[in-house]
């Protein structure tokens, strides 16, 4: 960009330190990125777009925000540094002008159980510190109220150094609010016993029905030579004694066949060797029975308030702390308000201003007691958003990723303010964004492309928002477009009925969804969309729901091994060659023996976020080195992995390495706009929006009958927009029902048949205010959507 159209270049009577006012970026080659230099004006907005796949989360994650990490870590002493990563300096020749970076993303926060929306930001601490100051009856520190903090009584000499006098205490105490019978989860998990044997049987037939616990292993030499029960016995025949051994005998020695071995009862085993572990790490037949297995009831100690009887019972006025973070965070923000107490008055203005932020956002329909694991990512964004609004930093660069996802175009334009008052700070705004209400605000533009993946990685635009519209690039002739209503709708086939659905804040609702059409489910954040379609559309035959969270695999899984596309490549490798199939897999014979194929080494640090770094013996590439003398079509296995699926399905189409069984899974995959995606890129490190349209790859060879699709246009480009609505036209003209919960306006002026929930977010939502045609609708405007609806295709 020349110094000419730059609003902000200094004066030359400017003192030199205030002539920093640039980020510079020169010759960024991070992952497709081709020699990128751009210069990015500091205390400005500048918005980061693309289609998907282009480069831009390497430019401005894996570039800017991770060298800022990098140079950050320095700061520390040699010894701190002992135990932290040594990140690797992105691959670019000169970053010049760097801020600290904060990094807002759409990762999931935590799914510890006892972490709340309350506890991720400091709303929870400031609410015990106001309880423990004003709530009769006192009952203690604000420790006394925290469901983290489990109470603590101790007897005995224990010495308390107080400068040079020692006191000597008889007893200790720490009064905590933790529910002892839930652990401050809220939840107890009980045993369904009929899930872990057939009582009908004796253990020599089989009766044990959990994953690996087989008679033939090990397992049924302890269970033989234990010597507490018969083993050729129905279990339905024990005594008393012989079951509760059985199931809950603790620890014991044994000795069978002259090895010392420890029998241990079957419940506290399971409970170690799979219960204790995270469900959606575990492979899907051990996720089944877990599933099948344990049932999860709120604790009827505390009632799912997760606190000792204690806290429960010390309230301000009417009040209790439970109460407060069940409340809805909009009403709790009222009713803090109306505490008039002048010795925390600072506390007060301070909780206050937090609990407007969530309301500021969009969040006010949320409860500060609400698991954090709940929150979609772009709730769980937000959260973290709310931490930075009130902080007293300037001259950050905040790094923010797709900020609009999940959100109403009314809700966009709140979004909007928030950044704008975050760059009116004197704060750095990056922001990597598709959506053109947001492109619309920035002060700087930088648009790359042209295409995505190896197509992609270059500069095709920098500048303002009016040269961006004025330019020739795919982003600039797509800015202004506006889809138009449909002429005609499809007529339903039949109908799903809802009658009174409940789930959440829903207030009783009775719809019918149409069949055989496309169906927009709308309605501004919060409102009950989710839980309506989700919680009444019953999962299950003929029902396919495709929704964003996390794809259940481990770091090995990728788009070639999740598709089942793997399996047909390996097989042609095999034929081409005459060897076997094994020796393709990265999992099994041809796993290069150093990093056991996964292509990095993974270091764990128990006090940090472990480092990946790049297999040495492989480079990355994950096979043994003979395996890859091996080719088909001219390719060995890790380039065809490393292939994107847009090449790939040209190269198994035709050709010497034509394979039809490989094919039709990469057009599946090119369909849902997935072309860019690399075959062996780790799922860990795809999107929510990506995720989902793998997933909906997958699932379209299924026999499903109806579609539920959460928000399908999450992380799409305007030009890709136009090619999913295309596919769900297909997928409805191929005789599906597709339910898509949405808030892009494009979407809503394709549907068929529009419901709309609201008015509000929480209890001022869930109830349906429209439904109809969208032109019904835009001819109506009674409700937000309709008007941003109208707005949108200009009626």
């Amino acid at each position: 960009m020349s110094k000419a159209t730059r609003t902000d270049t200094p004066s030359p009577g400017l003192p030199a330190a205030d002539s920093h006012d640039l980020i510079r970026v020169l010759g960024a080659r991070e992952n497709n990125l081709k020699d990128v230099s751009v210069e990015i004006p500091k205390r400005r907005l500048t918005v980061f777009t693309g289609v998907s796949g282009s480069g831009k989360s390497s430019l401005v994650f894996d570039t800017i925000a991770a060298e800022s990490q990098r140079l950050i870590n320095e700061t520390y002493s040699a010894f701190v540094q002992g135990f932290m990563p040594t990140l690797a300096r992105p691959e670019v020749d000169v970053l010049d002008g760097l801020t600290t970076a904060i990094i807002v993303d759409q990762q999931r926060m935590g799914a510890d159980p006892r972490s709340t929306v309350g506890t991720a930001t400091d709303a929870n601490a400031m609410l015990r510190i106001l309880f423990s100051r004003l709530a009769q009856p006192h009952i203690g520190p604000p420790s006394a109220y925290a469901f983290n903090v489990p109470s603590v009584r101790a007897s005995g000499a224990i010495t308390v150094e107080r400068g040079a006098r020692k006191a000597v205490k008889a007893t200790f105490n720490r009064t905590g609010g933790m529910c002892l019978r839930c652990e401050g989860r809220g939840t107890v998990s009980d045993i369904d016993l009929t899930q872990l044997y057939d009582d009908t049987k004796s253990l020599d037939e089989g009766a044990l029905t959990v994953p690996g616990y087989s008679m033939d292993g090990w397992y049924g030499r302890i269970f033989r030579g234990s010597g507490f029960f018969d083993p050729a016995k129905p279990i339905r025949k024990y005594t008393k004694r012989e079951l509760h051994d059985l199931l809950h005998k603790e620890p014991t020695k044994i000795k069978v066949d002259g090895i010392n071995l420890t029998y241990e009862g079957l419940i506290p085993k399971i409970q170690k060797s799979i219960l204790s572990k995270d469900v959606d790490a575990l492979q899907p037949h051990v996720r089944a029975f877990v599933e099948r297995a344990t049932t999860f009831a709120t604790c009827p100690e505390c009632e799912g308030t997760r606190l000792a009887e204690g806290a429960r019972s010390s309230r301000i006025g009417e009040v209790s702390i439970a109460d407060a973070c069940a409340m809805q965070i909009s009403d709790l923000a009222a009713w803090v308000r109306g505490l008039d107490e002048p010795s925390v008055a600072p506390l007060l203005a301070k909780l206050g201003h937090t609990l407007d932020s969530f309301v500021e956002i969009g969040l006010g329909y949320l409860s500060l007691d609400r698991p954090s694991g709940t929150l979609s990512g772009g709730e769980a964004q937000r959260v973290k958003m709310v931490r930075h609004l009130g902080s007293p930093l300037t001259d950050v660069t905040y790094v923010f990723d797709e900020p609009t996802i999940g959100l109403h175009p009314h809700d966009i334009q709140r979004m909007n303010g928030l950044l704008l008052r975050l760059r009116d700070k004197g704060n750095t705004v990056l922001v990597v964004e598709h959506k053109p209400e947001t492109i619309a605000i920035a002060d700087h533009v930088v648009d790359l492309g042209p295409g995505a993946g190896t197509a992609g990685g270059t500069v095709c635009f920098e500048g303002t928002v009016e040269g961006l519209r004025a330019g020739g690039t795919l982003t600039g002739r797509h800015f202004g477009d506006r889809a138009s209503l449909k002429e005609a709708v499809r007529k339903p086939t039949g109908a799903l009925e809802i009658r009174g659905a409940t789930t959440h804040n829903l207030r009783g609702v009775d719809v019918d969804i149409p069949l055989g059409v496309l169906t927009v489910v709308t309605g501004v954040a919060g409102s009950g969309k989710s839980s309506l379609v989700h919680g009444s559309v019953p999962a299950g035959a003929g029902v396919v729901a495709v929704d964003q969270g996390a794809i259940r695999g481990s770091r090995r899984s990728n788009p070639a091994t999740y598709t089942g596309l793997l399996d047909p490549i390996r097989k042609a490798f095999a034929t081409a060659n005459g060897v076997k199939p094994a020796l393709f897999s990265a999992n099994s014979e041809g796993a290069c023996p150093t990093c056991n194929g996964i292509g990095v080494v993974y270091t764990d640090l128990a006090m940090m976020a472990g480092v990946a770094s790049t297999c040495e013996e492989c480079e990355g590439r994950r096979y043994q080195a003979s395996v890859l003398e091996y080719r088909l079509g001219g390719r060995d296995i890790s380039e065809v992995l490393a292939m994107p699926v847009a090449e790939a399905e040209q190269f198994f189409g035709a050709g010497e390495a034509r394979t039809p069984a490989a094919h039709r899974i990469l057009e599946r995959l090119a369909d849902v706009g997935l072309g860019y995606l690399s075959l062996g890129q780790p799922l860990t490190t795809l999107s929510g929006g990506e995720r989902q349209r793998l997933k909906l790859a997958t699932h379209m060879a299924e026999k499903g009958g109806v579609y539920v699709l959460d928000e399908p246009t999450a992380g799409l480009h305007l030009a890709d927009v136009e090619h999913l609505l295309g596919l769900l036209d297909r997928l409805v003209d191929s005789g599906k029902s597709v339910i898509v919960i949405e808030h892009h306006q494009a979407v809503m002026a394709h549907a068929d048949w529009i419901i709309d929930l609201g008015p509000g977010a929480g209890h001022d939502g869930g109830r349906i205010v429209f439904e109809g045609t969208p032109a019904d609708l835009v001819a109506d405007r009674s409700t937000v959507t309709g008007e941003h609806l109208a707005a949108y295709v200009g009626a």
